[in-house]
C-alpha cells in the first residue's frame, strides 16, 4: 500500500438520484480484489497500477474540515470506486475514523463492499442511524462460492456476504445487495438469481438492485477478456462476437430474469425499485430532506 497527497474527500454529487447519496467520499484508490469485471479499472478513471491500494493523505483531517463547514448535512456513499474495507483498513483504519466523524457531524451513509470486515463497524453504522440514514450494502454477482473465488479471488465470498449481511441486519440496520454485474453467459441463469434472493431474504435483507449483464471499456476489456482464457476458455470469444466493442453487454437473457428477479422479490417483499429504495431506507428522517445546522 502506498499514500499519495489528497486536497478533498468529499465530493458533491449533481443529483442524489443514486441510493440517495448527496456527497461521494473515497478514502483509498485503487482495489486489490482481484475482480474479473471491475469497471473501475477502465482507462478512462486514470488510475496506474489499480491493484496497488493507495490510501490518501491527512485523509481524516481534510474530512473532519469538509464535514465542519458544510452548511448542511445529507447522506455520504463510500465504495463505488474502491471499496472502503480492503484489507489495507484493518490496520489503517480510515473508514472507522471516518465513520466516527460522520456520526458526529451527523450525516447519514450509504456504503458498498464486499468485505466481511464491515462487521467491526458495525456499531458505528448503528449510532449514526440514531439521527440520519444508513444503507449497508454488498455487492453479490453469483450464489456459489466457487465461482465467486474465481471472479472475485481476494475478497470473502458470497456465503460469506451473506452471513456478514445477516449480522448487520440482526443490528437492526437497513442492508440491501448490488446484484451487479451479473456476467453474461456465467451468472445470467434463473437458478442463480433466484438462490440470490431467496438468501437475501434470509439474510434479513431489504432492497436488492440489479443489473443483468456488465460494463466493458478500455481499460477493463483486456483484463477482463484475459481471465476469461485463463478461466473459461472460449468465453472472451463468445463476448466479442456477441457484443462486439459495444460499452454495454447486456445479457441475452437480461428480459426474463427481470421478472423471475421481481417475482421473488415481491414474493418476500424485497424492494428493487431505486426510488423505493431511497424513500425506504430514508424514512423517518425528516423525510429524507437535508437538515440544516
Amino acid at each position: 500500500m502506498e499514500y499519495i497527497k489528497a486536497k478533498t474527500i468529499l465530493q458533491k454529487n449533481k443529483t442524489n438520484d443514486w441510493f440517495g447519496n448527496d456527497y461521494n467520499m473515497n478514502l483509498y484508490r485503487g482495489c486489490c480484489h482481484g475482480c474479473i469485471y471491475c469497471d473501475s479499472r477502465s482507462e478512462c478513471y486514470h488510475i496506474d497500477d489499480f491493484e496497488t491500494v493507495r490510501a490518501k493523505e491527512n485523509a481524516i483531517e481534510i474530512l473532519r474540515e469538509e464535514l465542519r463547514r458544510k452548511r448542511t448535512t445529507g447522506v455520504i456513499g463510500t465504495g463505488s470506486m474502491s471499496d472502503p474495507y480492503n484489507p489495507f483498513e484493518k490496520t489503517e483504519r480510515l473508514t472507522e475514523r471516518a465513520l466516527a466523524l460522520i456520526d458526529e457531524n451527523r450525516f447519514g451513509i450509504t456504503v458498498i463492499t464486499k468485505s466481511s470486515l464491515i462487521r467491526r463497524d458495525s456499531d458505528l453504522y448503528k449510532d449514526i442511524s440514531r439521527h440520519s440514514p444508513v444503507l449497508c450494502k454488498m455487492t453479490v454477482t453469483t450464489s456459489d462460492d466457487a465461482l465467486s473465488r474465481i471472479i472475485e479471488p481476494n475478497v470473502s465470498v458470497s456465503s460469506e456476504r451473506f452471513e456478514t449481511l445477516s449480522v448487520l441486519s440482526d443490528k437492526g440496520l437497513f442492508t440491501g445487495i448490488t446484484l451487479m454485474p451479473v456476467l453474461p453467459f456465467l451468472e445470467d441463469d434463473a437458478e442463480n438469481i433466484i438462490s440470490i434472493v431467496r438468501l437475501a431474504h434470509e439474510a434479513g435483507v431489504k432492497c436488492i438492485y440489479p443489473a443483468f449483464g456488465m460494463t466493458l471499456r478500455s481499460g477493463n476489456r483486456e483484463y477482463f477478456y484475459r481471465n476469461l482464457d485463463r478461466f473459461f476458455p472460449g468465453l472472451s470469444q463468445r463476448y466479442a462476437d456477441t457484443f462486439g466493442g459495444s460499452y454495454e453487454c447486456a445479457s441475452p437473457n437480461a428480459r426474463g430474469l427481470m421478472r423471475i428477479f421481481a417475482d421473488e422479490c415481491d414474493r418476500y417483499g424485497i424492494i428493487y425499485d431505486m426510488k423505493k429504495i431511497i424513500k425506504a431506507y430514508k424514512a423517518g428522517y425528516d423525510d429524507g430532506q437535508l437538515s440544516f445546522f
